[in-house]
């Protein structure tokens, strides 16, 4: 397989690909800066640096960097294309978009079925005054934008809360809440790889967000018919096949679907399971793309 990563060559991820690969795949690594298009005639041409886009078997794109919002509509404009023109991509343009947008994935979750927190999502600061006391005065707000934990604020002080809204209001921001739930300071990171389901259980002792990246350990889950079918439904809702899904258990007895990753990471998950997670991606890139078939 010819396989082209959307990612930073110096990342943890694009090494490990590299040695799952060893001399099976060959893999280049190219940014989102390099993204060009060329169109004359009938003639369409998408490079990334040298790299001829259009004659790779696969793109996994790895990452989603910041940019202006020039620069962030043609990326996915040249993805949209690609796609169009029957290049394999995982996860597909679509699907990405939908995922680093909370709020859609939010709303693809309540769709289809999944229980999420009370969310109320609005653009100024006297609505989300009102959405603060609405949801019992005990928030996380969140950029609709971001991972691992980055900018989520957990506000239960209304001089606090008011001065948030105001702050991230003179930024132009969409001020996005959650009602907080109480839980028992785990969560479940389901990671999706095709038909394969794999299973964390992450635990925090000092700070209500279980993410790895912020000290949280992680241990094996044994991944239940139930768990699978939400994480599956859940990565649905957003199109992905190569999936993070996170689920919380309530205090309530409630198990809360909070976010689909539509570019997972699983340098925790490999470490806990002790499987060969990056195999398993390679694996499933090459059952799905037409040109290794």
């Amino acid at each position: 397989m010819n396989l082209t990563l959307l990612s930073s060559p110096t990342s943890w991820y694009t090494r490990d690909l590299q040695r799952a690969a060893a001399n099976a795949h060959q893999i280049t690594t190219v940014s989102y800066g390099q993204l060009q298009a060329e169109l004359t005639g009938n003639r369409a041409l998408f490079l990334a640096g040298e790299t001829n886009l259009t004659a790779t078997d696969c793109l996994l794109v790895r990452a989603m960097p910041p940019g202006s919002l020039e620069q962030v509509i043609f990326r996915m404009d040249v993805l949209g294309q690609l796609a169009a023109r029957g290049l394999s991509i995982i996860n597909s343009p679509r699907s990405i978009e939908t995922a680093v947008d909370k709020y859609l994935t939010t709303a693809r979750m309540q769709a289809a079925g999944l229980t999420v927190p009370h969310t109320m999502v609005c653009q100024t600061v006297d609505e989300a005054l009102d959405g603060f006391h609405a949801l019992s005065g005990d928030v996380v707000v969140k950029p609709l934008f971001g991972s691992e934990g980055q900018g989520l604020l957990r506000v239960s002080d209304e001089g606090l809360a008011w001065r948030t809204f105001q702050t991230l209001a003179r930024l132009d921001r969409v001020l996005y809440l959650q009602q907080f739930i109480p839980h028992g300071g785990s969560d479940l990171r389901l990671m999706i790889i095709g038909e394969k389901v794999l299973g964390i259980r992450r635990t925090s002792a000092d700070d209500w967000r279980t993410n790895i990246s912020r000290g949280a350990t992680a241990k094996l889950l044994q991944v239940t018919s139930e768990l699978e079918e939400l994480a599956r439904r859940a990565a649905a809702s957003v199109g992905a096949t190569l999936a993070g899904v996170d689920l919380l258990p309530g205090n309530d007895g409630q198990l809360y679907a909070l976010e689909v990753n539509a570019i997972p990471g699983w340098q925790g998950l490999a470490k806990a399971t002790e499987i060969d997670v990056a195999s398993l991606i390679l694996e499933h890139l090459q059952q799905t793309c037409p040109a290794c078939i």
